[in-house]
């Protein structure tokens, strides 16, 4: 019997270990390799421990790291996947198009290029002051020119070196949160969309010089649109995709979350027309500090050299007064330009709006039309000779802008930085707002998003959100509080708004209170002479329309997109955007931070980053993880 019962086990192992095989070779049938070989392009070195990283729908599928010799392998199922490979000290690496067969193997030689921008600006000699006696000589050829063009006022900057302020004196304007509107009473919420980025790199500003950033300082929906996010692109003829996703809310389990997010249309450098773009670069005293002017001068060489030969720049000065220091030149003549701006040296006071009257006066002598017309604004926002004040400034910005002129701001600094100023000044020239904390800042301005900041697909977008009482009871808008527009304001072509440049995505949250719920949200009275009916048969949540005119029209265009309920889809968009909202409640110390924690945000940060080509979700991590630090 014993022996029976042997041979029947060793067949029955038998007989498994064949189906094991089999099933080993089936699987082994469905699955293709991915290998490759990682190099310096510089020096066709094999580089080691390169991170190599697989992702399909967003998700990270599988990684590894090269040894020695570059190589890496994978073993991955049949489909298409994006690649990441980061290694220190190069530029991030992504392929977005990796098709793997069943059965072969695919070989990538892949070469990594050196990074050439340095974090830090207090490191070796990347940034040096140069001569005085340069500065001097520079300023009198420039004082000569001015004069002979008939900026008679204007003076060369002092020789004498700028003493920094022993005081903080920067500015921003207040932010009161927006709170919960009951639908009944408020269905329309409508805002001008905004595409500045300036707060979330003042904060990072803030954070790495272990401080934590002032609460005005910290703007939501600016911290939440640095991102780009898989927003599909357009294909209804419109500039620009309508997005809506929707989630449980994670800092109050009660309530829901909604997304609207917006998608510009990629155009590549030859659907771009050509760009008039004047530099108008402060070099008054207060300038002459290394995270100033230096970092200015090496943001617009980097700029420079991402310009075509249909491109052309003329560069403007204003200390004292404003100056030419360069004629609309060339983009090719990249050498020329950028002698220009080494000879730049900072001194005297700050006459801010001369500087801009120039500079669009400039602008408009060598107006393109049908082309990119640009002022690009750099400077700290301290202006303290002509007009100054916020509002002249605004004004003068609001007469400018109706020679189809765009603008752009570039911030910098600390101590005397004045934001208030500048993000005002943007949003009257329908432009874009940008701080330029670190030369990997002037980077994604200038180089990833070159085209983004330069090129606008549309303008004047306003979006507004009828949300229906039968399904939503109370709703609030987070970010935003200072693009809030009046209902009447969605249907006036004359109301100014936001714009949209090419490649950008806008997002919006909304936090939503259910119908059913309990909350006592309205502390209105009833009304007497009216009644509100309720149509309850609709299925839909809420209708979002959206206006824009195009760059050269004055009419605008509407897009309407119903929400059923319960058929918004959920994706890394919502969860990473709602990531960087709860990080903003943390730091503003907001009273709808719920249960918010730096636990909940950087879980929920690291398991929506997704393939973050250019490592800005990790740069963002590493924030939330650096205030944790400073909040204990």
């Amino acid at each position: 019997m014993l022996n029976l019962n042997t041979k029947i086990m060793k067949t029955l192992i038998s007989l498994i270990g064949v189906m094991v095989l089999s099933t080993s070779m089936t699987l082994n049938l469905q699955t293709g390799i991915l290998s490759g070989l990682i190099t310096d392009s510089s020096t066709g070195n094999a580089i080691s421990n390169a991170l190599v990283e697989v992702f399909q729908s967003g998700k990270n599928i599988s990684s590894n790291s090269t040894g020695s010799n570059g190589v890496f392998s994978l073993s991955l199922n049949q489909g298409t996947y994006s690649v990441k490979v980061t290694a220190q000290g190069y530029d991030i690496f992504v392929n977005k198009k990796v098709n793997i067969t069943s059965g072969t193997t695919t070989n990538l030689k892949i070469s990594l290029k050196p990074s050439t921008i340095v974090d830090s600006l207090t490191a070796s000699d990347e940034i040096v002051v140069e001569e005085k006696k340069e500065m001097f000589a520079t300023g009198m050829a420039m004082s000569s020119r001015a004069k002979s063009e008939g900026y008679a006022n204007y003076a060369p900057p002092s020789v004498v070196s700028y003493q920094p302020q022993e005081f903080n004196t920067e500015s921003y304007d207040v932010i009161s949160e927006n709170g919960f509107k009951d639908v009944i009473n408020n269905p329309l919420s409508t805002f001008s969309i905004d595409v500045d980025k300036a707060s979330y790199s003042n904060i990072r500003r803030f954070l790495t010089q272990n401080q934590k950033p002032v609460k005005d300082a910290v703007r939501i929906e600016e911290m939440i649109n640095y991102f780009d996010y898989e927003y599909p692109q357009p294909t209804n003829g419109h500039p620009f995709s309508i997005t809506i996703e929707g989630d449980k809310c994670p800092w109050n389990e009660k309530h829901n979350l909604v997304l609207v997010g917006l998608k510009g249309e990629n155009l590549n450098d030859k659907q771009i027309p050509p760009s008039n773009l004047v530099f108008l670069l402060d070099v008054s005293g207060s300038m002459d500090e290394p995270n100033k002017l230096p970092l200015i001068k090496r943001s617009f060489k980097y700029l420079v050299e991402n310009l075509r030969s249909v491109d052309k720049v003329a560069i403007v000065v204003y200390a004292g007064a404003a100056g030419v220091v360069l004629e609309s030149t060339q983009g090719n003549m990249k050498e020329t330009i950028i002698a220009s701006i080494d000879k730049l040296q900072a001194g005297g006071s700050t006459a801010g709006g001369e500087g801009i009257n120039l500079a669009y006066s400039i602008a408009k002598q060598n107006f393109i039309k049908g082309g990119n017309n640009r002022v690009i604004l750099a400077t700290d926002g301290d202006f303290n000779i002509g007009a100054s004040s916020d509002a002249e400034m605004v004004r003068l910005i609001e007469e400018k802008r109706k020679d189809g002129i765009f603008l752009s701001v570039l911030g910098v600094g600390m101590g005397n930085y004045k934001d208030s100023k500048m993000e005002k000044i943007a949003d009257a020239g329908n432009g874009n707002y940008s701080y330029i904390d670190n030369l990997l800042e002037a980077k994604k301005v200038f180089g990833t998003e070159l085209w983004g900041t330069l090129y606008t697909i549309a303008k004047d977008v306003k979006i507004q959100i009828e949300f229906n009482p039968s399904k939503v009871k109370a709703y609030r808008l987070i970010g935003y509080e200072n693009r809030l527009l009046n209902k009447e304001d969605f249907n006036d072509d004359k109301k100014d708004a936001g714009e949209i440049g090419c490649g950008h995505t806008v997002t919006a949250l909304y936090e939503i209170i259910p119908s059913d719920s309990e909350e006592n949200i309205s502390n209105v009275d009833p009304l007497e002479y009216q009644k509100q009916s309720i149509v309850s048969e609709s299925k839909n949540m809420m209708t979002v329309k959206v206006r824009y005119k195009k760059p050269d029209e004055d009419v605008s265009k509407l897009i309407v997109e119903k929400v059923e309920t319960g058929k918004t889809k959920i994706s890394n968009n919502i969860r990473f955007a709602s990531a960087v909202a709860e990080f903003g409640m943390l730091l503003r110390e907001s009273e709808f931070k719920g249960t918010s924690s730096y636990e909940t945000v950087l879980k929920r940060a690291k398991g929506s980053a997704g393939l973050d080509e250019f490592g800005y979700r990790a740069d963002f991590i590493k924030m939330v993880e650096l205030s944790e630090m400073l909040d204990k």
